[in-house]
């Protein structure tokens, strides 16, 4: 558990103002363990992509630099990203639970260095998700674009989902531990509906609601490589959403741990 963090690690943290490297390995650790965790990063993605994207006709149907099979993988490789960073941020309901967070306030770790290392956690297993996703659609063969679409839109699905981190460790400090992804789950689903993270949103009085969403700014920019064009609204949105939900977050921990 997170309690056997050393004091002497905790209090080079403070020292240097970064990430606390021994907590770090113990979140990564303790992540993995997370049976749920893994289904959701590593197992889902890839089979709402087999499922949904290796039909014959989207093969063969262009979609900007791409075809319609590579616009669902880089949907469902942005979706595993999203749903693995909030769980893994949201994992602080856990030890909230446990009592974990109001110990830390009584050593040297800064909420600034504890929140940082949650979402460094949650970000590092994201990216293996986003990888074992992309490298499933180039096996199976079905997706085809170019090859800086390729990287391009797995590292921008990747970067991107810190904002989702943030989101989950904001909400894991607001909902109860015994169910806060089995709440967090149906959320990020419909949310990514409404983004258009799974369908196009056309042009109509919904698409313009959409871009109010947290997944409308990074479902855009992660296509954008594939010919769907870059938008400063999308850039604007992920930006203020990232910014609600890390403020959020610091001051929930701020405002948790104070009860010591």
């Amino acid at each position: 558990m997170t309690t056997s963090t050393p004091p002497t690690a905790l209090t080079a943290a403070r020292t240097t103002g970064g990430l606390n490297a021994t907590y770090l390995r113990l979140e990564l650790r303790r992540l993995v363990r997370n049976r749920r965790t893994v289904i959701f990063s590593l197992v889902m993605p890839p089979v709402f992509f087999l499922i949904f994207g290796m039909n014959s006709e989207y093969k063969t149907e262009d979609a900007g630099n791409g075809n319609v099979t590579a616009w669902i993988l880089v949907s469902m490789a942005l979706y595993g990203a999203l749903l693995t960073a909030t769980a893994g941020g949201a994992s602080v309901s856990v030890e909230r639970a446990q009592g974990w967070t109001r110990q830390l306030r009584l050593t040297p770790l800064r909420p600034a260095v504890y929140v940082a290392t949650k979402l460094a956690a949650a970000m590092t297993l994201g990216a293996v998700s986003v990888a074992v996703t992309m490298l499933v659609g180039l096996v199976t063969g079905g997706a085809s674009m170019p090859f800086t679409a390729w990287v391009s839109c797995a590292l921008i699905a990747w970067a991107g989902s810190i904002v989702f981190a943030a989101f989950g460790l904001f909400m894991g400090y607001l909902l109860p531990a015994e169910n806060v992804m089995q709440i967090l789950g149906p959320v990020l689903a419909l949310l990514s509906f409404a983004g258009g993270l799974f369908v196009p949103l056309g042009d109509n009085w919904f698409a313009d609601v959409a871009k109010a969403t947290p997944t409308y700014g990074l479902a855009e920019l992660t296509r954008a490589p594939l010919g769907d064009g870059f938008s400063w609204v999308a850039v604007v949105n992920v930006v203020a959403w990232a910014a609600v939900f890390s403020l959020g977050a610091a001051w929930r921990y701020r405002k948790d741990t104070a009860r010591v």
